[in-house]
């Protein structure tokens, strides 16, 4: 990098939240995502007195408080630190729930503008398990002491009305890139594609929302242990429960997208915004059926994006031998060419753990994040591993063969309190050193809540109140000092 002291590089790093509620197998426990439907057909509600990942009650505003996000980074007028402008903003995966198309729609339109209705199913009606008069679940038009009413949270008229209307992204006035995760490839996030079973039913007229207890434990402890990769238990445990479903809309909106139509929805002109087309993405990508590439952020400083989910099934990733030896040919030509780089991945170094064979591609071996952290300390031009898929804010330093060190960042997701972004900016201190500064940034809501006001504006204020007071919620995900706000220095490669 060039240039006087002062002078930076600088990005909004941009986690995606992992809403529940949209054509979905079990949550897993570390994963992040982006704006989803209020309801699906399969998605795991009935999973809550499990996991309290199963189900928020937030999570029917995921849209406006995205469209939030999006509307207080275009109010930076310069990075915190240095006032530089910012470069790009970068997504660290699960851009989707349950890769439905749905969802791939509203999370492009999110970023790069334009209307967007967050509904499935009935257009004039929200049909899901926050009005179906169950005590598990907020009901929040209705006048039942339901569980969480009877820990404080309110009864609004028309909230369903409301999170159901069309509103409006203006898009970034930034450049964006798209990093895939785990929900963005795999049923549930977890299960290895190809069951058209999960495909129709994902489209299909009914759905479940209650499971009993014992029925429960057993799916997410197989979920936790990754006992199911493809799938088989969960789909046995649907047809079992064909009788308890109820009746809801059909809608081939809430189909998955396969890897190539994820890449060409990048590259379709109309969700272009503020560029670059693809998004990262390219028709090379296309045709040698790969989601890794390349990008320029500045002089002397370039952007890796991997690809790190496994299709063999489970949520935690890795990265095939293919992918592996590309990244380590990119590092040696950077370092070649002086040049700096920043990693960016959806999974983060402890949860690549998942070396369960690629179906597509037989005989290849995964690797894991020891693997990868191996890879990157052995050269000097690695300044930092940017990533997400945890919730949860933190920041690693890892030490290289040679002394030197290079750092792991990892923020929050925005379905999750604190809904968090980050800043990242990168200064050349012109004394044999780097550093890399990081701000965390929250919505342009209001961070008062009125339960009256049911505009765009108002339901992502009230987003974030009742993200912070949902039952079971983590309170540690915010991190310590020293994962939030700081100045990470390095020596110059």
């Amino acid at each position: 990098m060039t240039g006087p002291p002062g002078r930076a590089s600088s990005a909004a790093i941009w986690p995606r939240p992992r809403p529940a509620g949209a054509n979905g197998a079990p949550r897993s426990p570390r994963s992040c995502s982006s704006p989803t439907c209020t309801w699906s057909t399969y998605s795991n509600e009935y999973l809550r007195s499990q996991t309290a990942s199963a189900w928020r009650p937030q999570e029917a505003l995921s849209v406006p408080g995205a469209v939030s996000l999006v509307e207080r980074v275009n109010a930076l007028r310069g990075a915190p630190v240095t006032g530089s402008p910012l470069h790009f903003v970068m997504t660290t995966g699960d851009n989707t729930d349950n890769n439905a198309k749905t969802e791939l729609d509203w999370f492009l339109k999110v970023m790069s503008g334009g209307r967007i209705t967050p509904n499935s199913g009935d257009p004039n009606r929200y049909e899901g398990v926050q009005n179906s008069d169950l005590k598990l679940y907020w009901q929040p038009d209705a006048a039942l002491r339901d569980a969480d009413k009877q820990l404080g949270f309110p009864r609004i008229d028309g909230f369903l009305a409301a999170a159901i209307r069309e509103l409006r992204s203006p898009g970034l006035n930034l450049p964006w890139y798209s990093t895939v995760g785990n929900h963005d490839s795999l049923p549930g996030g977890c299960y290895a594609p190809g069951d058209s079973f999960f495909a129709d039913f994902a489209v299909g007229g009914r759905k479940l929302m209650t499971l009993d207890e014992s029925e429960g434990v057993a799916i997410w402890n197989n979920v936790k242990k990754g006992g199911d990769p493809k799938g088989a238990a969960f789909k046995a445990m649907l047809k079992s429960q064909a009788r308890r479903m109820r009746s809801v809309t059909p809608d081939e909106g809430r189909a998955p997208f396969t890897p190539a139509e994820y890449l060409q929805a990048h590259l379709d002109p109309a969700h272009t915004g503020a560029g670059p087309i693809g998004h990262g993405y390219s028709q090379a990508n296309l045709a040698a059926k790969t989601q890794y590439y390349t990008f320029r952020i500045a002089d002397g400083l370039l952007g890796v994006s991997l690809d790190s989910t496994d299709p063999g099934g489970h949520y935690e990733g890795s990265l095939g031998t293919a992918q592996l030896r590309w990244l380590e040919r990119t590092l040696k030509a950077a370092e070649k060419n002086k040049e700096h780089v920043i990693v960016f991945s959806h999974h983060t170094s402890k949860s690549m753990r998942n070396l369960r064979e690629d179906p597509a591609h037989p005989g290849e071996r995964r690797h894991g994040g020891d693997e990868v952290l191996a890879l990157l300390g052995k050269y000097r031009s690695v300044l930092a591993w940017v990533n997400g898929h945890s919730h949860k804010n933190k920041i690693t330093p890892h030490s290289a063969p040679d002394g030197r060190s290079f750092w792991e960042v990892s923020t929050a997701s925005h379905v999750d309190f604190p809904q968090l972004a980050r800043v990242i900016e990168i200064v050349d201190n012109h004394d044999g050193t780097v550093s890399l500064f990081t701000t965390l940034i929250e919505s342009g809501a209001p961070h008062g809540t009125d339960f009256a006001d049911l505009t765009q504006t108002g339901l992502a204020a009230l987003y974030r109140e009742l993200s912070f007071n949902a039952p079971g919620a983590r309170t540690d995900l915010s991190g310590e000092a020293g994962d939030r706000n700081t100045e990470l220095v390095l020596k110059k490669g």
